[in-house]
């Protein structure tokens, strides 16, 4: 279970006990659930129970357990949990039917895993600076706003740069609208940073700092070494690959049957379930750099994964179940980051 399909569960408890008439309040938009913070219980929270008490004429515990009582038992919810005044803490269910059903909604999105509705309806309309780090973040915040359902229509405030069509950059309007893409500017033109750093690296050094920091443009973008976040997810992107073809040569299929088991496959599966969350989180905050950096922790968490249990037999190994177990993983984590390299504008070579 992703935490988008636990907010959705969340929502439909509210629905069904405002229906049931067990909860007289209105009904929210949405509910919003956050990782567990250090200390608290179960995997995720959410505090819905405390924002419908005032409106319910209950306390925020009895709403709580009200939604708890719908909550629990959901396929992929193992443990839901009332904490401190009125907080709703969910464990969720690790066994193979719900890895199997996370890596099954990979397989059958693909790249776009992740994409969804929340912001259907919306319209984001904003212009940015003729400069090459505004542009560049404008056309990926308008990628990211589509991919959660919304329409995007995005203008320039000055005359656009011609190189900018060499980054994959379309204006699409020379106007301005009341909302602004500020980032703290490149201090280079698009044409310097191509014949220096090429299109890819010029993209990822633009994107991968936050709006409001400077971003650090130079050669070390180029190293292809682990110190180098750009060249980390490509290669954990291409060592994928590279199963996938070391595997049809020793005839193992990816088949997501009992998890992984493992730190290790634990902490990829977290990354992979939350990868709608994070999407929705950079749509909504206008904000490619937080896209950018949940690709490295799952390229990082892949490697670690990947040297921890091998998904292919080695040695005088047999192929066995936990091989195509662990295959299924890897194949959904180079799904994650070729769809989140393609949102950034960035390639995904399938060798390095």
């Amino acid at each position: 279970m992703t935490p988008a399909d636990l907010s959705m569960t969340v929502l439909r408890a509210v629905r069904r006990a405002v229906d049931e008439n067990a909860l007289r309040a209105p009904v929210p938009a949405r509910v919003r659930v956050e990782r567990t913070r250090p200390g608290g219980r179960g995997d995720y929270a959410s505090a819905v129970a405390l924002q419908l008490a005032g409106p319910a004429a209950l306390s925020a515990r009895d709403v709580a357990e009200i939604l708890r009582e719908r909550v629990a038992g959901t396929p992929g919810i193992g443990r839901v949990e009332i904490t401190g005044p009125g907080f709703l803490n969910f464990t969720l269910d690790a066994s193979a039917d719900a890895f199997a059903t996370l890596m099954a909604r990979v397989r059958e999105q693909g790249p776009r895993y992740g994409h969804g509705d929340a912001l259907a309806g919306d319209l984001l309309r904003c212009s940015h600076a003729s400069e090459v780090r505004a542009a560049v973040t404008a056309d990926v915040v308008g990628g990211l706003v589509r991919s959660q359902g919304a329409r995007a229509h995005i203008g320039c405030d000055g005359v656009p740069d011609p190189d900018w069509a060499r980054l994959g950059i379309t204006v699409e309007a020379e106007e301005p609208f009341p909302a602004k893409i500020r980032p703290v500017p490149a201090g280079a033109t698009a044409g310097e940073l191509l014949r220096r750093l090429g299109p890819d690296a010029t993209r990822w050094g633009l994107l991968r700092p936050a709006g409001h920091d400077r971003a650090p443009l130079g050669d070390d973008l180029l190293v292809q070494g682990e110190g180098n976040a750009l060249f980390l997810v490509r290669y954990a992107h291409a060592r994928v690959h590279a199963l996938t073809r070391g595997a049809a040569l020793l005839g193992v299929t990816s088949e997501p049957g009992e998890e992984p088991g493992g730190d290790e496959a634990g902490a990829l599966l977290t990354l992979l379930a939350d990868h709608p969350a994070a999407l929705l989180a950079a749509a909504r905050h206008r904000a490619p750099d937080r896209l950018a950096r949940h690709l490295e922790a799952v390229a990082r968490a892949f490697l670690d994964f990947h040297d921890a249990a091998s998904p292919l037999p080695v040695g005088d190994e047999k192929p066995s179940a936990a091989h195509r177990s662990r295959l299924a993983l890897a194949e959904a984590a180079g799904t994650v980051l070729a769809g989140g390299l393609s949102l950034l504008g960035i390639s995904a070579p399938e060798h390095l």
